[in-house]
């Protein structure tokens, strides 16, 4: 009986990500879902990352997936772009029902990319298709070089992953061979990024990556 209900709720959701597809297909929109574990610096990448993008004349809006709070929001609200947050109470992910209304409150006809972050979780997300076009997953060096071992299926289905504050490396006992062979064993296809969110190293790269692949409109079922 719990496998039925468990094929039902995603049969659903899948429902509602199509028609979310269709809708940002309507408007050419690419979007990107990243997921990861709370406090490996999703927001500060987003802020990184959004004045490049604008620089390069993409014009990005976000969605903010998080508990509770509307801090992130008005993080990212201070770029002076699209936002909305999204609060899940005890949710540990976003679906695309959660987020289906939220984007058509967006004013789409002004928008390039959409960046969703979702809930802070490297388990819960990854099941659920938002009609993104990829997944991005992301790990900081002070969660250990073994993440990828112990959460595979999200590093699986990313196309790329992002390892933040490269900076600390110095300070843990964090072993940047191990992570890579790692990530070898799990996804020997995924681009990786190593970044300090909070500087900006590495942003670049990321974002001359993210411009390119945005060239490719097909969208991406995991």
């Amino acid at each position: 009986m719990e496998v039925k209900v468990y094929a039902n709720v995603m049969k659903a959701n899948d429902r509602i990500a199509d028609q979310i597809r269709t809708l940002l297909d309507k408007y050419n929109i690419f979007a990107i879902n990243f997921i990861s574990s709370p406090g490996s610096g999703k927001t500060t990448l987003l802020e990184s990352l959004i004045p490049h993008f604008i620089s390069q004349n993409i014009r990005p809006a976000v969605l903010e997936g998080d508990l509770a709070t509307s801090v992130d929001a008005e993080r990212i609200k201070k770029l002076d772009i699209p936002v909305h947050q999204i609060n899940t109470g005890s949710g540990c992910h976003l679906d695309a029902n959660m987020i289906f209304h939220p984007i058509q409150d967006l004013p789409l006809d002004t928008i390039d990319l959409l960046l969703i972050e979702n809930v802070g979780n490297l388990v819960c997300p990854t099941g659920f298709y938002l009609g993104e076009n990829m997944k991005i997953a992301m790990v900081s060096v002070t969660e250990g070089d073994d993440k990828v071992l112990k959460y595979p299926l999200i590093f699986h289905v990313s196309e790329a992953l992002i390892l933040n504050k490269i900076d600390l490396i110095p300070y843990t006992n964090f072993n940047k061979d191990k992570f890579y062979q790692y990530c070898a064993q799990v996804n020997p296809k995924v681009k990786i990024f190593e970044i300090n969110a909070v500087k900006g190293d590495g942003v670049n790269a990321l974002v001359e990556w993210i411009l390119e692949r945005m060239k490719r409109t097909e969208p991406m079922r995991n």
